[in-house]
């Protein structure tokens, strides 16, 4: 399958592919990358690009249907189970894409039905992510991600921390702003 999508060009670094409503796929590039490095990195990428756009169109779904029958926005079982198979196949991706730019390596990564926490950090490096950060943009999910992956160099929430998100995921703050906005109203559909 062809996948449309709009390149971005940047002073960035890296590639980062973003799925926004209405199923527009974006890809920020550098600016020197050959437009051929592009296409192969979105056919690498394609089965998580497709998954990203289903999963966009069923929260869109859900959403218009929430709209349609106020009250009714808690998830079912199977709701959550899909939720959890599509984290399974989304986070650990997104942990592989992260960890090299952190410097960190990593143990188990566990998704969860939490209704407390976005993830979390063992000492022995073990990540744990709840599967109802499928329902919040990419950019949330990555920074939850890079979030846990900073754990591994500091297990605190010092300055020297944050200084290692902000390095690594520069538009944290937006990215986890909007977590404290809408994440009571997620966990909330548990």
């Amino acid at each position: 399958m062809d996948i449309t999508y709009t390149v971005i060009r940047s002073d960035r670094k890296t590639v980062g592919i973003q799925i926004h409503p209405g199923g527009k796929v974006i890809v920020r590039a550098p600016r020197k990358l050959p437009q051929r490095a592009i296409q192969e990195l979105v056919k690498e990428k394609e089965a998580w690009i497709l998954a990203h756009l289903e999963a966009q169109k069923r929260r869109e779904e859900a959403a218009e249907a929430e709209r349609d029958t106020a009250g009714g926005s808690m998830l079912s079982a199977e709701q959550l189970q899909e939720l959890a198979d599509q984290a399974v196949k989304v986070i650990p991706e997104r942990v592989r894409l992260y960890a090299p730019q952190v410097g960190v390596t990593y143990g188990r990564i566990t998704i969860r039905n939490q209704r407390t926490r976005w993830g979390s950090c063992s000492s022995k490096g073990n990540l744990n992510f709840n599967c109802l950060l499928m329902l919040a943009p990419m950019e949330v999910l990555d920074s939850v991600v890079v979030h846990e992956l900073c754990h591994r160099k500091e297990m605190n929430h010092s300055k020297r921390f944050y200084e290692e998100v902000y390095r690594v995921f520069p538009e944290y703050d937006k990215w986890n702003q909007w977590l404290k906005q809408h994440g009571q109203e997620l966990m909330s559909r548990m």
